[in-house]
């Protein structure tokens, strides 16, 4: 069965939210800074390591 990324992403996020309650401002920042590093100079790095 494939799973698309997103789809998956998703629900791990909606499941973490619900049952940790992370601070709002928590969530802000891992999901800038995931935004950010993936345009930076190490996704090619981050990508040969996940991979």
């Amino acid at each position: 069965m494939d799973v698309p990324l997103w789809l998956a992403l998703l629900v791990v996020g909606v499941l973490g939210v619900k049952l940790i309650h992370p601070p709002w401002w928590l969530i802000a920042v891992l999901l800038l800074g995931g935004y950010l590093l993936a345009d930076s100079l190490l996704a090619p790095v981050i990508n040969s390591l996940v991979n």
